[in-house]
């Protein structure tokens, strides 16, 4: 019974996640893109072409689009998935036409302001939509189907289809547009990448020492991280001996260093980017052990 009420109450968070994220993206479009005449990428700026041509609902075309792209996905890529994509294609395209009061609300009229936080902006609310696992359908369906088939990188997919667009915007609304819109594009894969990785960017350490014991301690008493110790071997001397692993935030790296440095100056330090760190001392309480 609890493990199903967890369940149930992580379904619910994590459809109001995509609501939020859904309604973030569509407003950005509206407030940012919308006006300054972009495009964002996949099926939505297809329906900004036809909106800036015949001035027909963004969100009602969106989703229009999305049903010959949804029957698919049910046939090739089974229930289970098309069913997550069928609610927030739902949820995306009633936001985007919910919100486009916010065309009249444009906080800037410079291009490359708009380019940039309208991508921005973009980029958070679709990053939170993957994040709670979902989808707003799309070049996203069209990327999952190549690359079940046809093993081809999704990214590199998706991105062929959007560079179609931005060469038609280029063609009907001249160069300006689609070189700015290209600027969008690029903001908001690199905020959406950032959002999905997480912001609880840390920094994975593994050091190699003949003192790895004194330095271990150091670490639990000093920053109070917790350590791990692996097992090493030199491939040219065969010695063992144990390599520290700990992570740490940025701002502890300089005192990481000074102990180690302190301790052992032919110490063999590696520093490693990671990100979404789960566990004691970052998502819970950090050890409290005191060390004499």
């Amino acid at each position: 019974m609890r493990l199903t009420a967890a369940i149930t109450n992580s379904n619910i968070f994590r459809y109001f996640g995509m609501i939020a994220g859904c309604f973030i993206a569509a407003s950005s479009i509206n407030l940012f893109v919308v006006p300054s005449h972009l495009l964002t990428g996949g099926v939505t700026g297809i329906a900004m072409i036809v909106y800036y041509l015949a001035d027909l609902p963004i969100g009602v075309q969106t989703f229009i689009y999305n049903l010959p792209l949804l029957i698919a996905s049910y046939k090739l890529l089974g229930k289970e998935y098309t069913f997550d994509v069928v609610i927030g294609t739902v949820i995306f395209s009633i936001c985007l036409d919910a919100t486009k009061f916010l065309n009249s609300c444009a906080p800037v009229d410079d291009l490359m302001l708009a380019s940039i936080y309208g991508g921005v902006f973009n980029g958070v609310g679709y990053g939170i939509v993957f994040r709670m696992n979902g989808s707003t359908g799309g070049f996203d369906i069209l990327g999952a189907i190549v690359k079940k088939f046809y093993s081809m990188n999704m990214g590199s997919t998706i991105f062929a289809f959007n560079c179609c667009i931005v060469g038609v915007a280029g063609i009907l609304f001249g160069i300006q547009p689609a070189l700015f819109t290209l600027i969008c594009m690029y903001v908001n894969s690199h905020v959406t990448d950032k959002v999905i990785a997480g912001l609880n960017r840390k920094k994975a350490v593994l050091i190699i020492s003949e003192n790895s014991a004194d330095i271990a301690e150091a670490i639990m008493y000093e920053i109070k991280r917790g350590v791990t110790f692996l097992h090493g071997q030199g491939a040219f001397s065969g010695n063992e001996r144990n390599v520290i692993m700990v992570v740490v935030s940025l701002t502890e790296i300089a005192k990481l260093k000074m102990i180690v440095n302190v301790l052992d100056k032919n110490a063999f330090l590696i520093m490693m980017s990671a990100s979404e760190i789960m566990g004691r001392g970052f998502t819970m309480p950090r050890m409290t052990k005191e060390f004499k």
